[in-house]
């Protein structure tokens, strides 16, 4: 879909009496320094601009606004806590690629809290508008006939090329966690709510300093109001059933970890509370004996004792792709086809040299989802070459590229719409271009 993306606005400028108005939109205004710091961080971060960016950013911007207008007439809200975990995935990206926070600071030249809390902006408007073209769009559905009809019409140079893609099915064991490393994280637990329900301790700084979510322990362990379906349901039902902030739940285990949760506040069919997240600690003798484990089922597969897919159903504990005979989806396309970059490296690398029909060797795995480390098999299903899209090879795709070019139609014939029925006004100097919407000047 042709989203229009909020620009990643990392600076935001500081208001001065000189500062020229260039937009203005409902009862709005686009400042000039809007536009220069937008410009600026684009080029920071190395974003090409199609056109004059005096031109393409009000634009940008303005059409952001008709967005944001439109998501408070259908209260559409993003979820905090989803909105701050990204903010710190993003973050860490940052520091893991540029060294370490410092130097962060210094290339965006600003500190880490602004860059947070622009960041945070950011994500949070994105979602929004993400979720209003969601609404608009969600009743798009292409038929086969439709399909085929805007396969047949395309130009031979634009059928996409599909670059080589491959099948996988995987099997997992989660390693054997010794019970008293189980009862240890237990135990910590159950001195951390102590000290908070005895007024010891404040449970955020508790969280600060103990808790292995990285992404909410510089919070405070804060997730932000979010609603049930956000979460696991065993920490969903709990969360959601705890009225007392002053108190903290029992223990929950979840496929992340175990948690103790506080609450802060419900609003409607929100809820926002604090978290601290033990993980069980595996040792490199645990991983072993899975990854043993495991090589003995491949043996077993391999001697022809069962079917790789029945041992995906019966022992695998990959919970996504056990019912689904191990087969692997790719989360980007809803397919099972892969691109070699988009399967998760460490098992791209096993693929990468097989032939299609073999089963790797057991090896290890961090799930990225859930952050731990997991013995994991993997076969090769099929291996599909480079080649012009077809609709008896690719039709999912095709699908898929008829169905946003529907989406692109409905979002540009709404944003024109919108533009007709809002107020504008482009001050003198700004309006000399060539638009990539209709109806800007009236």
């Amino acid at each position: 879909m042709a989203a229009l993306t909020v620009v990643c606005a990392i600076a935001q400028p500081t208001r001065n009496v000189v500062d020229e108005v260039a937009w203005i939109v409902g009862d709005e205004a686009i400042f000039r320094s809007d536009v220069e710091e937008m410009y600026a961080s684009m080029r920071s971060m190395g974003d090409r601009i199609d056109g004059d960016p005096y031109c393409v950013l009000p634009e940008k911007l303005a059409v952001e606004k008709l967005y944001l207008h439109q998501a408070k007439l259908d209260t559409i809200e993003a979820p905090e806590g989803q909105v701050l975990a990204q903010a710190e995935q993003q973050l860490n990206y940052y520091i893991a690629n540029i060294g370490s926070k410092e130097k962060v600071e210094e290339y965006f030249r600003k500190p880490m809290s602004t860059l947070r809390t622009q960041l945070v902006d950011m994500i949070r408007t994105n979602y929004i508008i993400s979720q209003v073209e969601n609404k608009l769009t969600e009743n798009v559905q292409a038929t086969p006939n439709e399909v085929r009809k805007y396969f047949d019409a395309l130009p031979t140079d634009s059928v996409p090329y599909i670059p080589m893609q491959v099948e996988a099915q995987i099997i997992t064991f989660n390693p054997q966690i010794p019970r008293q490393e189980i009862e240890d994280v237990k135990a910590r637990l159950r001195d951390y709510a102590d000290r908070v329900t005895r007024g010891d301790a404040d449970f955020s700084t508790l969280a600060i300093a103990y808790s292995e979510d990285d992404g909410s322990a510089m919070r405070g362990g804060e997730l932000g109001f979010t609603s049930r379906s956000q979460w696991v349901p065993e920490f969903a039902n709990v969360a959601f059933n705890l009225n007392d902030p002053k108190k903290v739940s029992r223990i929950v285990e979840t496929e992340y970890g175990y948690h103790i949760i506080q609450l802060i506040a419900k609003r409607g069919d929100q809820v926002n509370v604090r978290h601290i997240l033990l993980r069980p600690h595996v040792s490199t003798q645990d991983l072993a004996l899975a990854v043993n484990r495991l090589d003995s089922v491949r043996k077993e597969i391999v001697g022809g004792a069962f079917t790789f897919e029945d041992a995906a159903r019966m022992l695998s504990q990959d919970k996504e792709t056990r019912n689904n005979r191990g087969l692997m989806v790719n989360p980007h396309t809803g397919s099972s086809r892969f691109e070699m970059q988009d399967l998760p490296s460490d098992i791209a690398n096993r693929i990468e040299g097989m032939e299609v029909g073999d089963i790797s060797e057991a090896f290890i795995w961090t799930d990225p989802q859930r952050n731990k480390e997991v013995a994991a098999i993997v076969r090769l299903v099929e291996r599909v070459p480079g080649h012009r899209a077809t609709l008896a090879e690719d039709y999912s795709l095709i699908r898929q590229m008829y169905e946003n070019n529907q989406k692109q139609e409905i979002i540009r014939d709404w944003i024109e719409k919108k533009i007709k029925d809002t107020y504008v006004r482009i001050e003198e100097g700004w309006d000399g271009c060539d638009f990539n919407y209709q109806g800007w000047v009236k």
